[in-house]
């Protein structure tokens, strides 16, 4: 798959994996449309793109407003032609117990991270059945195949997300449409910073796996090469044998995981 001339869609594009991916995307010849909250940080990263020469939007978006996600999706299509690539990046990830868990946290992160990410794709997916092909790359986590110590909430997510999107592909493939999962480990960003805690709170700290973790710009690179071959899963990142034990040796995967404090 070539993207020159292809428009790309990417949420989360302030930071991290997404604002990695923007850049990416956009060496390989691709517009891209920029959605995020922060709308400052946006539109630092479109005038770096478009200093390069490819053409970059600001679109604000909030994943947990759905009015929000309606609107960005009916401004898009003043924008550009048509979305060829929707990278779902933007979510929240988290860091307590279960216990220690208020349910309205649960369901923020539930909200920002499947239901705003299916409302999106839904305001989508008509315009590129109606065009007979697109392609959606959602960006899950290791933790979206296996559970793990104070993610209850985020992996209960990313689960859902595979759930939803592969059936997706089952209903859509022979229209034209392409699904391709991503499954990053750990990954230097600021993702852990921003999680929140049981009571709601940002969580304020790096963790120090996370910050151990491979480069945002070397996963952008694997993920521009899963969605060139246009691949349906990819696993990114050492966590990765932990999907393979939890898969083939359970009993040790089990034992591994009983390790981690919950902390």
């Amino acid at each position: 798959m070539k993207f020159n001339d292809k428009t790309v869609w990417i949420t989360g594009a302030s930071s991290g994996i997404g604002e990695a991916l923007a850049h990416a995307f956009s060496d390989e010849g691709a517009d891209v449309v920029l959605s995020a909250r922060s709308e400052k940080k946006l539109e630092e990263i479109r005038q770096l793109i478009e200093k390069k020469g490819r053409k970059a939007w600001v679109l604000p978006l909030d994943l947990a407003d759905t009015e929000s996600v309606k609107t960005a999706a009916s401004r898009v299509e003043t924008l550009v032609p048509a979305v060829d690539i929707l990278v779902h990046c933007g979510g929240i990830s988290q860091r307590s117990r279960v216990h220690e868990t208020l349910l309205e946290v649960d369901r923020r992160i539930m909200e920002v991270n499947f239901f705003g990410t299916i409302a999106l794709t839904k305001e989508v997916l008509p315009r590129m059945l109606a065009r007979k092909k697109g392609h959606i790359v959602v960006i899950s986590s290791v933790m979206g195949k296996i559970g793990f110590p104070v993610r209850s909430a985020y992996a209960a997510s990313k689960h859902a997300l595979h759930g939803f999107f592969e059936t997706l592909w089952t209903e859509y493939h022979r229209d034209g449409i392409d699904v391709t999962m991503v499954c990053p480990g750990m990954v230097r960003t600021n993702i852990s910073y921003h999680s929140l805690e049981g009571d709601g709170k940002e969580h304020g700290v790096m963790d120090p796996r996370q910050a151990g973790g491979i480069s945002p710009e070397k996963c952008a690179r694997k993920i521009i090469r899963a969605v060139k071959r246009k691949r349906h899963e990819v696993y990114i990142g050492k966590e990765q044998i932990l999907i393979y034990l939890r898969r083939y040796i359970p009993c040790l995967f089990f034992a591994i995981v009983s390790k981690f404090k919950p902390t």
